[in-house]
């Protein structure tokens, strides 16, 4: 499937994603490792027994990724420029190994940009929840997006 221009995107448009994905013990662990992360709450089940959380949690970085990634297949594979930025990241549940996280997207702002006349800006609200429909990830995020070819 192919991303959509910056004409296609609507204020108020809302993506309901299909794909869906349950995080295991691995992701978090390799993710963990890849990005030179030790904390406790992510690798250590003693210590995360005498938490708040009673167990392991996902480290919040590889669940904003995944909420992010599975977005780009109905949105901007192939017609993104790149990120401009994200803000008012927020993550009001823990994840844990066996959740299935699903993500929807709505599209908050677009603009045409000042400076590329072939592309415009468009801010994508996102957000990620669990399979008890807890709300686990939220993030704003601007994308430069492609103008359709003339």
């Amino acid at each position: 499937m192919s991303g959509l221009y910056f004409e296609e995107f609507e204020l108020g448009m809302e993506f309901k994603h299909g794909l869906t994905r349950t995080v295991t013990e691995m992701d978090n662990i390799m993710f963990c490792a890849q990005t030179h992360n030790p904390q406790p709450l992510h690798l250590d089940e003693e210590f995360c027994k005498g938490t708040m959380y009673g167990q392991r949690i996902v480290n919040s970085l590889f669940t904003l990724g995944l909420v992010i990634g599975v977005t780009v297949g109905d949105t901007t594979i192939g017609t993104t420029l790149g990120n401009l930025g994200m803000t008012d990241v927020r993550f009001k549940n823990p994840v844990f190994h066996g959740d299935t996280i699903r993500s929807v997207t709505r599209i908050k702002e677009k603009r045409e940009s000042k400076s590329r006349p072939d592309a415009g800006l468009v801010t994508f609200e996102h957000f990620g929840f669990n399979q008890r429909d807890e709300e686990v990830a939220y993030c704003i995020r601007v994308g430069l997006m492609m103008k359709q070819p003339a």
